[in-house]
C-alpha cells in the first residue's frame, strides 16, 4: 500500500501525464523501474520506451498533480484504517487482477482493505444485469445473492440500480463473519458515490466489504468508466453470473470480458416475452451456463457448499391457486386476466390488492401485473 507522499506523487504524475495510460505505465515501468525510479530518468531515456510525443509530455508536471496529491493524501491520511491505494505489484494487489490483460496501475480502495491481499478468484462470484430489472429479476439477484454469500462466497458488483444494487443487498444479508461480503466496484473517485441514492449502501459495503476504484479522487460518473470498469468485475472472481439482461446491455459487455479472461460466465433464464431476458437467452445460446439456483453456480465452480440445509432454489410459494395460477409468470394486463378468470373488475382489483399487499404480485408501469417468486 501507498504509504509515502512522495511515492503517491510519482504514482500520480506519472498517470496524470497526457498519452499515458495503465498499457503505456506498464510499458514505461518495466523497462525503467516504478515511478520514482523512471522519473529520475533522461528524456532520452523515456523516448526510447514511448513516443516522441509521450516523452515531450513526461518533461511537464501536469498542472492538476500537486492539487490532485494534496487531496488524495489528506483522504489516505484522514482514515489509513480503511482506505488505502495499492500499486500494480504491491503485496496487497489483489492477485486475481494479474491474471488479467489489463490490470490498473492503481486501485484505490475503501472498507476492510486488510483482505486486499486474500481475494482470490476462486472465492468471488460477479453478479450484474439490468440497471431497470423486473421485480422477479430484483428478487432473484437478491436471493442468489445472500444464498452464495451464505457459503463464504465474495460478491462482486458495480454499485449501480437494479440488479447490482439487489446484489449488494442480499450479499450483506448473508455475510459470513471474518468474510468479504460484497466488493462495488465504481466508475469515480471514491469520494463519490454514484448513483447518490446508494449512499447508505456504499456505507453498509465499506463496513463489511470493499469499494474499489481505479479512478483517482474527484472523477465523476463518466459514462465510458462504467464499461470500462467492467473488465476488473469479472476480473475479480471466478465467474460472472448475468441476473437479468437486454440485448445492449452493459452487463453483456462484463460477460464477454469473463470469457476474455478465462472465467466462467451464468446466466438466469427468464420469459421469451421479456426484454430483459434476451440478453440472458443470448448468452445461454453462446454456451453460458444456464442456472436456476444458487446450488448450480456452486457445482460448477466446484465450491463445497457449507450450508447445504439452506433452501438455494427459487421455488414458488404459495401453491399456484386461484388467481395466482392464472397470472403465469409474465406481465399481464387486466383484460387479459378478466379474460382468463371470469372476474368482474371490482373482484379481480380487489384479488390483486391483496396479492400485492402480500408481496405476490407487483405492479408494473403501462397498467401490467407481474407474478413474484420469493426465495
Amino acid at each position: 500500500m501507498l504509504t509515502d507522499h512522495d511515492e503517491l506523487g510519482a504514482w500520480l504524475r506519472l498517470l496524470l501525464t497526457p498519452g499515458v495510460g495503465p498499457e503505456t505505465a506498464r510499458k514505461l515501468m518495466a523497462a525503467l523501474g516504478a515511478p520514482q525510479t523512471l522519473w529520475q530518468c533522461s528524456h532520452s531515456d523515456w523516448a526510447r520506451v514511448v513516443s516522441a510525443r509521450i516523452a515531450l509530455a513526461m518533461a511537464q508536471e501536469p498542472e492538476e498533480l500537486q492539487p490532485l496529491l494534496h487531496t488524495t493524501w489528506a483522504w489516505l491520511q484522514a482514515d489509513p484504517g480503511h482506505r488505502a491505494i495499492v500499486t500494480l505489484g504491491d503485496k496487497d494487489y489483489p492477485a486475481a487482477l494479474l491474471q488479467t490483460e489489463d490490470p490498473p496501475a492503481l486501485l484505490y480502495a475503501m472498507g476492510q482493505i486488510g483482505q486486499l491481499e486474500h481475494l482470490h478468484a476462486s472465492r468471488a462470484l460477479a453478479m450484474v444485469g439490468s440497471r431497470n430489472p423486473t421485480p422477479q429479476g430484483k428478487l432473484n439477484a437478491h436471493a442468489f445473492a445472500r444464498n452464495l454469500s451464505q457459503t463464504g462466497l465474495t460478491i462482486v458488483s458495480g454499485l449501480a440500480l437494479g440488479i447490482d444494487g439487489a446484489a449488494h443487498e442480499g450479499a450483506l444479508e448473508g455475510a459470513i463473519p471474518g468474510h468479504i461480503a460484497t466488493i462495488a466496484m465504481v466508475g469515480t473517485g471514491l469520494d463519490r458515490v454514484y448513483p447518490r441514492s446508494h449512499l447508505q449502501l456504499a456505507h453498509r459495503i465499506a463496513q463489511q466489504g470493499l469499494i474499489l476504484s481505479e479512478y483517482p479522487l474527484g472523477t465523476p460518473p463518466r459514462p465510458e468508466n462504467f464499461p470500462r470498469r467492467n473488465r476488473i468485475i469479472s476480473g475479480l472472481s471466478q465467474g460472472t453470473l448475468v441476473v437479468e439482461a437486454a440485448l445492449e446491455s452493459g452487463s453483456l459487455i462484463t460477460a464477454r470480458q469473463a470469457l476474455d479472461q478465462g472465467r466462467e460466465v451464468f446466466a438466469i433464464p427468464g420469459s421469451i416475452h421479456s426484454p430483459q431476458s434476451k440478453g440472458c437467452h443470448a448468452l445461454i445460446r453462446q454456451g453460458a451456463k444456464l442456472v436456476e439456483s444458487a446450488q448450480d453456480v456452486l457445482e460448477e465452480l466446484h465450491t463445497p457448499d457449507p450450508t447445504a440445509q439452506l433452501p438455494l432454489t427459487l421455488e414458488p410459494t404459495p401453491p399456484e391457486t386461484g388467481l395466482l395460477s392464472h397470472l403465469g409468470h409474465d406481465p399481464v394486463s387486466l383484460d387479459t386476466l378478466q379474460s382468463r378468470t371470469g372476474l368482474d373488475t371490482p373482484h379481480l382489483q380487489a384479488e390483486l390488492f391483496d396479492l400485492e399487499l402480500a408481496g405476490q404480485v407487483e405492479r408494473l408501469p403501462g397498467g401490467l401485473f407481474q407474478r413474484v417468486v420469493r426465495a
